[in-house]
């Protein structure tokens, strides 16, 4: 035996590091446990459950139009999407037709909530490159949006905003003021931001080839919405399936070609742009008419007519109490969420809350590729890539 053969090779030794739950950078609270080659990460476990709420069996045991609250908890960062979505497929359950000045209103309201859900993931993602002025310039922005919501509904996080059948209320000559404001000042803010981080070397150095997945990758996983178009496929729900009357809206669909963190920053940077044009068009072409439909069975009649007409507060107390049965069918409805499609999965067996009900959250797809798409990358690299993915711990444990 030579002297070279005695010589024994010791093994590597890798650390294993808790990346969360109660970690600042991971953006919620989930946890991942990495393997780390220095500050290479050899591999990561993903664990989900944090914030588990049972949602789909909470809203088992509830009349349909006290379910909306519910999604509110879901993606908060763009609540009223969650709200519209429910609605639409309740609607779809029992056959109920939307007034056109409703869907136009929900257009506008939805995209705000676009606008105000791409504000928080692109100046997050600044900010975990180091660059905070971004966030501070852009987030005012979010606040008028957030006072647009307050005018419609009175809620600014958790919005429960709209009925089933259409809306609550129109907008008040206040709600269009604050509108057209920010139609009018978010463009130059927008501008301002991109300007900071677009061509920025700092900024490009950390995101550029950082977190990638390929479109067939993507496609295999599920992905839908900002993050698979950042791969390349230009699926989108309000164009593949439109509702609310999207396909009276004339807007592009923005595509990057890298899948990386640099390609999902620019693709919901040039949405943004694309909402504010569908909000422009919906406030130029508003129709006339009722804000909601002839559904006296789940939509709350007027106030004054439940103070003096016996048959609207029979209405209202069948209504509050949930004592309005709905048809036997299965129904899935999805839209456009704000981290993509958001689909709810019904069943009814004709009583007064669901047989069955699944919510198909965006983010808990996302989440399962995470590991993939951070292997052999840098910690650094692992925070910004799960804020590109936009991963909201509300929507992923649901």
């Amino acid at each position: 035996m030579t002297e070279n053969q005695n010589i024994l090779v010791p093994e590597k030794e890798y650390t294993t590091l808790n990346l969360g739950p109660t970690h600042p950078a991971t953006h919620g609270i989930f946890q991942n446990i990495l393997k780390m080659d220095g500050e290479i990460i050899v591999s990561a476990e993903p664990t989900v459950g944090y914030i588990h709420r049972a949602f789909e069996k909470l809203a088992e045991r509830r009349p349909y139009n006290q379910i909306a609250p519910i999604t509110d908890r879901l993606n908060y960062c763009s609540a009223p999407i969650n709200n519209m979505g429910w609605h639409m497929t309740v609607e779809k359950l029992i056959g109920c037709e939307v007034p056109k000045r409703a869907q136009y209103i929900r257009v506008i309201i939805m995209e705000l909530a676009r606008i105000a859900d791409h504000i928080i993931c692109d100046s997050v993602i600044g900010v975990d490159t180091g660059a905070l002025s971004g966030f501070l310039y852009i987030f005012q922005e979010r606040e008028h949006i957030y006072e647009i919501f307050e005018e419609v509904c009175g809620a600014r996080l958790t919005t429960n905003t709209g009925r089933i059948g259409g809306m609550e209320r129109d907008f008040s000559p206040k709600a269009w003021e604050k509108l057209e404001y920010f139609v009018k000042h978010f463009p130059e803010k927008l501008q301002e931001f991109e300007n900071l981080l677009l061509r920025n070397r700092i900024f490009m150095d950390r995101t550029i080839n950082v977190g990638p997945i390929s479109a067939e990758r993507a496609l295999a996983y599920g992905f839908t919405g900002p993050n698979l178009r950042a791969a390349g496929v230009d699926y989108d729900v309000r164009v593949m399936n439109p509702y609310s009357s999207y396909e009276d809206f004339d807007f592009q669909i923005p595509v990057g070609t890298n899948g990386d963190t640099y390609d999902r920053f620019m693709v919901r940077l040039e949405e943004m742009k694309q909402s504010l044009g569908i909000i422009q068009q919906a406030m130029k072409n508003m129709p006339d008419g009722p804000i909601h439909a002839d559904v006296p069975d789940f939509y709350l009649p007027p106030k004054e007519d439940v103070y003096s007409k016996m048959e609207a507060l029979i209405y209202q107390f069948k209504i509050v109490m949930g004592e309005m049965d709905v048809p036997k069918g299965e129904v899935y409805h999805s839209v456009e969420g704000g981290n993509g499609e958001l689909g709810f999965y019904l069943i009814s067996d004709g009583g007064r809350t669901p047989f069955r009900l699944h919510f198909r959250r965006p983010c808990f797809i996302y989440y399962q590729a995470y590991p993939e798409m951070i292997k052999g990358a840098m910690l650094s690299d692992a925070i910004l890539t799960m804020s590109s993915l936009n991963v909201i711990a509300g929507e992923l444990d649901a």
